[in-house]
């Protein structure tokens, strides 16, 4: 049953190589490991991607492929993962690193508003930077594995109930 619901989400393959900005990775992606989707490649993809997801960096999906290649686990899942931090997501979620940042780091939260211009980036990393820097390294790496391990345990049981199914209608059948 994972197998099925992830693949309706993923693109091609081809789609994957003939991307414009993953042809950095050249001859890299014509190995097959990359491609396959089985318990191991899925959680570890899924991994990779949560765990680059919070990164603050324009290249997230680069990242992400770049790491799911030594790992071989299933380049598409990994790159696609990356997109739970979209612009419609990544205010609240960068904001919740940030107010992590501040509770690890034990510094008071600064109030700031946000303002699209580099001057403001700028006088932002002397403010806010520290405990946002803190605060996204501490959830990539929870998300990561917390993703890792989710993953892999809802494949684990999704097989396990199929088998269980699989067994009981055998059983049934011989009855």
């Amino acid at each position: 049953m994972p197998r099925k619901f992830i693949q309706r989400f993923l693109p091609s393959h081809q789609s994957i190589k003939e991307n414009r900005a993953l042809r950095v990775f050249g001859s890299l992606l014509h190995d097959p490991n990359l491609w396959h989707l089985n318990r191991r490649s899925a959680s570890g993809a899924f991994g990779i991607g949560l765990f680059f997801a919070f990164w603050p960096v324009p290249f997230q999906m680069w990242l992400s492929a770049g790491a799911a290649i030594p790992f071989r686990v299933n380049l598409p899942l990994s790159v696609a993962t990356v997109w739970i931090t979209n612009p419609f997501t990544m205010p609240p979620i960068f904001y919740g690193a940030y107010k992590v940042g501040t509770t690890v780091l034990g510094a008071d939260p600064v109030h700031f508003e946000f303002q699209f211009n580099w001057q403001w980036v700028i006088e932002s990393i002397s403010t806010i930077g520290p405990a946002f820097l803190v605060g996204c390294a501490i959830c990539s790496v929870v998300a990561g594995i917390l993703g890792y391990m989710g993953l892999n345990m809802m494949w684990r049981f999704s097989v396990k109930k199929s088998w269980e199914a699989r067994r009981q209608a055998r059983a049934a059948r011989q009855n």
